[in-house]
């Protein structure tokens, strides 16, 4: 027997079924949102895993076609990785979810979500957040939520509540925010420069949102829940810290990790972490639980220091940017290329441009997004923070810097009108301490002018941290922050934007929520520093697109035709356009609509692809001058191919103006030859004349 609870939310019923499906989980909840169902279940190992000092929490987000009654692409039929869509799910379940989860837990923890089926008004990614949450809320696994999630969309000046997918298109914001019962925990956005104050208020209206479903979740749970298992902690003993100390005393190690330079930071810790090994060689169990407890030294040492003194490890001011240098034009050959570099922070990007006909086809469950004109992608070496370690492809870090990033510059791109390009960017990190999405964003941006897209405006971008003492009011909200300010502090708060306004957000943080008093502050440091970027380093290297593409990008020419003409300009199993390619050297691409796209490197073979497509579309009128080649020859005359499949005869009395015995004596096959058409007979024969009295 199960049960069954509904609520109303934003003009739809959220139903939850308990007890229906996912018995054997830890946790299950079978949610639906108007058509739209999603399993969701947490699972957990029944013991901790060894060796270990971190929380193992997986988050999986599953797309099934045939939620929207489709077969997967591909040769077998069969869904198989996980697309970039719901790798960023995954992120989005768990970036608020885990600051709720017990920091010495140490058992696996598994959030699966299944996509049943598929409404386009109501979001299967939002239904696994709801899900998640609950699913984990009613199981026996410790976790201090729920937590809700609530997506804001605006059209005009009115916000949108869960909008359907067709609202989400022509919104200017698309706005996911998840809360506990007093603070936002989480944010994510993608903006068409949202003003900061709009932003603030499309935030806190989602979190209110938010206060209402996790109201009806708690109702749940208090009829449903299971009682939380203890769980063995592995929390460092406080004796243990005391002992350190002894041996490495505070000043000491603020002596270590206070510089700019990563390199020598770790190298001091190092030298710490090898005398407290001496001194411990003896005890195999404290050697064990050691280099978590020189981490979390480590990590109270810095939050004391930027807390109490207001010092920073590498000394700036807390609204200080790091030393910026940016260029362009670092490579040869490409199409567009830029270095930006932010203290040791430095991505490389470059910028390739194709004919629309590269444009990437996506296949999932959003039948409005079928295919991405424009690709951001974010590659992360092991050398770039100095480890020995070989590429594997894109982790779900990489696929989340890449979609932020190109959310930053979606707003501000050509129309495929303005710019009939396909768009590739991609940012190489060459050196990393902190924040390389952000400085991937002004890398991007510089890369995309360097290869002359119009850009509308110059995006910049930059990260604010934040560590917090034992009240809301007692904070530091840091801008620019490295990696060691990064891993020890409470909030990575990424936003991008132009001048007037806000196209990217996505906080992460590791405490139960901020207040308002924080976002607002972190909003607006934020949008001050992305300014100082901009108009300083960025304005700098490159002030404005450039207008000229370069030598080695493709050009491109546009043009429509009739859609009953399309086969004319293909051939019978594509002969003519096939012998246009062979002769120009362009790529055709044809669509249904009659848009024809002709692209290459060489202008002039352009032009000459669309001088024989015009020839082959437009209807031949007596009066005409036009060029032809010579095919055949006939006592009589020479037959002129003034277009594929479309020839007209010169009779030998209108080859020249003298007299003319034969026809060879004039013209050969393979000559080019300008004509004027005299008529069309009622036959649809073309005659044309070559007699320079009548080409004037």
């Amino acid at each position: 027997m199960y049960k069954s609870y509904s609520m109303e939310l934003a003009g739809r019923t959220l139903t939850v079924d308990i007890g229906r499906v996912g018995a054997q989980a830890n946790g299950a909840a079978l949610m639906h949102y108007g058509d739209t169902t999603v399993l969701s279940t947490c699972t957990a190992s029944q013991k901790p895993r060894d060796g270990i000092d971190f929380f193992p929490l997986s988050v999986e987000y599953e797309e099934r076609m045939y939620a929207v009654g489709k077969f997967p692409g591909g040769f077998k039929k069969r869904e198989a990785r996980p697309s970039d869509n719901a790798i960023l799910t995954d992120r989005v379940i768990d970036r608020p979810m885990r600051p709720l989860f017990p920091k010495d837990y140490r058992n696996d923890v598994l959030l699966d979500n299944l996509v049943l089926s598929v409404d386009q008004e109501c979001s299967p990614e939002l239904l696994a957040m709801l899900g998640s949450s609950l699913a984990t809320c009613l199981s026996d696994v410790p976790f201090d939520g729920p937590c809700a999630s609530t997506q804001i969309g605006m059209i005009g000046n009115e916000f949108i509540i869960n909008p359907s997918n067709a609202e989400n298109a022509i919104s200017d914001l698309q706005l996911t925010v998840a809360s506990t019962k007093d603070k936002v925990i989480m944010i994510e956005a993608g903006a068409n420069e949202i003003p900061d104050d709009i932003m603030i208020e499309a935030i806190y209206k989602a979190h209110e949102v938010n206060q209402q479903i996790i109201g009806f979740f708690n109702s749940i749970v208090a009829e449903c829940g299971k009682p939380k298992h203890e769980y063995v902690s592995y929390a460092i003993p406080e004796e243990l810290f005391q002992r350190i100390r002894e041996i490495v005393p505070p000043e000491e190690m603020e002596e270590a990790v206070f510089t700019d330079d990563k390199q020598k930071r770790e190298e001091r810790v190092a030298a710490l972490t090898e005398r407290l090994e001496e001194a411990f060689k003896d005890e195999e169990e404290t050697l064990a639980m050691l280099p978590d407890a020189i981490y979390q030294y480590e990590k109270k040492t810095v939050r004391k220091m930027i807390l109490k003194d207001r010092k920073r490890p590498d000394g700036r001011a807390i609204n200080e940017i790091r030393t910026l240098e940016a260029e362009v034009d670092v490579l040869p050959r490409v199409h567009g290329s830029s270095l930006f570099r932010r203290g040791q922070t430095q991505i490389m990007n470059i910028t390739t441009l194709a004919p629309l006909s590269e444009v990437q086809k996506v296949d999932g469950l959003d039948e409005y997004e079928t295919e991405k004109r424009y690709l951001h992608q974010y590659n992360f070496p092991g050398y770039s923070v100095g480890e020995a370690k070989a590429s594997r492809g894109p982790g779900r870090r990489e696929i989340g810097h890449g979609a932020l990033a190109e959310r930053a510059l979606i707003p501000v791109l050509p129309s495929v009108e303005e710019f009939p390009y396909a768009i590739r960017s991609v940012s190489e990190t060459m050196e990393s301490n902190g924040s390389t999405s952000m400085a991937s964003t002004c890398a991007s941006c510089m890369s995309l002018m360097a290869a002359g897209v119009p850009l509308k405006k110059m995006v910049g971008g930059i990260s604010c941290g934040l560590v917090t003492g034992e009240t809301d009011d007692d904070y530091v909200v840091l801008t620019d922050i490295q990696g060691l300010e990064d891993f020890f502090g409470d909030m990575d708060f990424k936003v991008t934007g132009t001048h007037e306004g806000i196209t990217a957000i996505q906080m992460d943080i590791k405490i139960h929520g901020l207040t308002r008093p924080i976002v607002e502050e972190a909003i607006r440091r934020t949008h001050e520093a992305r300014n100082f970027i901009m108009d300083g380093v960025m304005s700098a290297a490159i002030p404005a697109p450039r207008t000229e593409l370069s030598p080695y990008a493709p050009k491109i020419i546009t043009m429509q035709i009739d859609p009953e003409k399309i086969g004319d300009v293909i051939g019978k199993q594509g002969k003519v356009i096939n012998g246009i390619i062979d002769e120009t050297g362009a790529k055709i691409d044809i669509d249904d609509d009659g848009t024809v796209s002709i692209s290459g490197i060489d202008r002039n073979a352009l032009e000459k692809a669309k001088k024989i497509i015009e020839s082959i579309v437009n209807d031949v009128e007596p009066g005409q001058i036009m060029e032809g080649t010579v095919v055949r020859l006939m006592n009589f005359g020479a037959f002129v191919q003034l277009a594929p499949n479309k020839d007209g005869m010169v009779h030998i009395s209108k080859l020249s103006d003298r007299r003319v015995n034969s026809v060879e004596d004039v013209v050969e096959i393979g000559d080019k030859v300008t004509v004027k058409v005299l008529e069309i007979d009622r036959m649809g024969r073309i005659n044309l004349t070559m007699r320079p009295q009548d080409l004037k």
